[in-house]
C-alpha cells in the first residue's frame, strides 16, 4: 500500500481539482438566488478560479523547482482547504469571489507538481500504471462532478460542494506525508515581473469583457480594463525578451506548430467548457429543472463521452498525425455545437443531448492528443515551459470563454429571450471551434519531433497535464 501512496495522493488532488469546476458550474443557479447575485457576479466565481490558475502555474513550477515538489504539492492541498472553508461559509458573492481565486492559487501548486512527482516516484511498468490511474481520474472527476455536485446542491445546499473537499484535502495530506518523496528540478528564478504583469494583463481584459457585455462596451470602466490589460501585456512582452530566465519563451511562437497548437489549447476550453455554465442557467431557471437533472442532461453526455473515447481509442489515436486528431476533434467539437443550437420556445433538455454527446468526442480526441503535439513542435530543453504555456493557455481560454459567452448571453436574455440567448452562445462556440481547427489543420504538420526522443526525467516531469474545463 505505501508504494501506491503518492499515486493516491496525487489523484485526491487532481479529483479536487476538475471536481471543482464543474461542481461549481452546477450550483451557479442556487449561488445565484442565495446572494440575489447577476451574471457578471456568476461569471467571476468561474473567472477568479480559472484566472489564478491560469496566472500563476508556471510559477508556481519554478518554486517547486527550487524549494521542493512535496513542498509545494503539500502547501497546496492545505491552501485549498483553507480556501474551500472559506468559499462554503462566504456572507457574499464578492467574498465568494476572494476565496475562489484563492482556491485557484492553491490548484496552481498542486497543478505545477502533480506529473512531476509521479515522475519521479516511479519507474518501468509501474510509472505506467500511475499514469494510466491518473488519466481515468481525470475522465472520472468529469464525469462525476456533474452529479455529485448536484446531489449535494439539491439535498444539502451548495456549500457543501465546497465542505467535501475538506475531508479530501485531509486525506490527501495524509497520503502525501506518508509516501511523497522530496524532489527538486532546474532551479530557474522566479519571473516575479513576468507573472505580474501577465495576471493583470489576463485579470484586466476578462473585466472588460464582463463590463462590456453588463455595462456597455463604450463605459469609460470597459474601456480603462482594455486599457490596463494592453499596457500590461506590452509590459509582458518586454518583460520576457529581456529576461535571462523567462517565464515563456516568447521565441516559441515563431514556430507556426506550436502558435497553432497553443491558439487550439485556449481556443478548445473555451469552444467546449466555457457555454456550460449558461446551459446550466436555462435548464434550472428557465426550464425548471433540478440541479440534479440539470447536470445529468447538461454536463455528463459530454463527460462520459470524452471518457469512453479516451478509455478505448486514447493510445490508438497517439499514433495519428495531431494535425488529424485535433483539427478533427476541434470540428467534432463545432459540429455538437451547432446541433446544440438549433432550440426554440418549446425545447427541453433533451434537445442538447446529442450535440454535448459530439462535443464530447471531439473532447476526448483533441486533449490528449493535444498535450503530446505540443511537446513535439519544441525543442526537448523547452519542454517543461510548453507544458506549462498549454496549462496555462487552457485555463485562460476558460476564462475568456465564460466572459465572452456571457456577453452574448446576457445581450440576449435580457432583451427576454434566454433561449436565444443560448442558441447565440453554442453557435459562437461552433464558429470559435471551427476556426480553430482550421488553424490546425493548414499550421500542423508531421507526426511526431524528434525532439522527443530521449527525454530526460526532469524534462517528462514538466509536461502538461490533462485537466479539464
Amino acid at each position: 500500500m505505501r508504494k501506491w501512496s503518492p499515486l493516491i495522493a496525487v489523484c485526491l488532488g487532481t479529483f479536487l481539482l476538475l471536481v471543482d469546476v464543474t461542481i461549481v458550474v452546477v450550483a451557479l443557479p442556487a449561488i445565484a438566488g442565495q446572494f440575489d447575485a447577476g451574471l457578471a457576479d456568476l461569471q467571476w466565481v468561474l473567472d477568479g478560479y480559472a484566472l489564478a490558475l491560469a496566472a500563476l502555474v508556471l510559477g508556481a513550477g519554478s518554486l517547486a523547482d527550487r524549494y521542493g515538489r512535496r513542498r509545494a504539492y503539500l502547501g497546496g492541498l492545505v491552501l485549498f482547504a483553507t480556501a474551500s472553508l472559506l468559499c462554503a461559509v462566504a456572507p457574499n458573492e464578492q467574498a465568494l469571489v476572494a476565496a475562489r481565486v484563492l482556491q485557484g492559487v492553491a490548484g496552481a501548486a498542486m497543478f505545477a507538481t502533480t506529473v512531476a512527482i509521479l515522475n519521479v516516484t516511479y519507474r518501468g511498468r509501474d510509472r505506467g500504471v500511475a499514469f494510466g490511474v491518473w488519466g481515468a481520474v481525470n475522465g472520472a472527476a468529469a464525469a462525476a462532478g456533474p452529479i455529485v455536485g448536484g446531489l449535494l446542491t439539491e439535498h444539502l445546499g451548495w456549500r457543501w460542494i465546497f465542505l467535501v473537499n475538506l475531508p479530501v484535502c485531509l486525506v490527501a495530506v495524509w497520503f502525501t506525508r506518508r509516501g511523497v518523496i522530496e524532489s527538486r528540478g532546474a532551479q530557474g528564478r522566479f519571473d516575479l515581473a513576468g507573472t505580474l504583469a501577465f495576471t493583470v494583463a489576463a485579470g484586466a481584459v476578462t473585466l472588460g469583457l464582463i463590463q462590456g457585455g453588463s455595462a456597455g462596451w463604450t463605459d469609460p470602466s470597459t474601456l480603462v480594463a482594455f486599457a490596463v490589460s494592453l499596457v500590461a501585456a506590452v509590459v509582458f512582452v518586454a518583460v520576457e525578451r529581456r529576461s535571462d530566465h523567462p517565464m515563456l519563451d516568447l521565441g516559441l511562437f515563431r514556430r507556426p506548430a506550436f502558435s497553432a497548437l497553443i491558439a487550439a489549447a485556449l481556443l478548445t476550453q473555451a469552444a467546449a467548457f466555457a457555454y456550460l455554465p449558461y446551459t446550466m442557467v436555462w435548464l434550472q431557471q428557465v426550464l425548471g429543472n433540478g440541479p440534479v437533472r440539470a447536470g445529468l442532461v447538461g454536463a455528463l453526455p459530454m463527460a462520459a463521452a470524452a471518457l469512453l473515447v479516451g478509455a478505448f481509442a486514447g493510445h490508438r489515436l497517439q499514433r495519428i498525425a495531431p494535425r488529424v486528431t485535433v483539427g478533427g476533434g476541434l470540428l467534432l467539437i463545432a459540429a455538437g455545437n451547432l446541433l446544440q443550437s438549433f432550440l426554440d420556445s418549446g425545447s427541453t433538455g433533451s434537445a442538447l443531448v446529442p450535440g454535448l454527446i459530439v462535443v464530447g468526442l471531439g473532447v476526448g480526441t483533441v486533449l490528449p492528443a493535444l498535450s503530446s503535439a505540443v511537446l513535439a513542435a519544441v525543442p526537448r530543453e523547452r519542454s517543461g515551459m510548453a507544458g506549462g504555456a498549454l496549462n496555462t493557455f487552457r485555463q485562460l481560454g476558460f476564462a475568456l470563454g465564460v466572459a465572452v459567452f456571457g456577453a452574448v448571453f446576457e445581450h440576449q436574455a435580457g432583451a427576454g429571450d434566454p433561449v436565444g440567448g443560448l442558441t447565440a452562445t453554442v453557435t459562437v462556440a461552433a464558429a470559435t471551434a471551427l476556426a480553430a481547427g482550421v488553424l490546425v489543420l493548414i499550421l500542423v504538420r508531421g507526426r511526431t519531433g524528434p525532439d522527443q526522443v530521449g527525454r530526460t526525467g526532469d524534462e517528462q516531469a514538466n509536461a502538461p497535464q490533462r485537466v479539464g474545463g
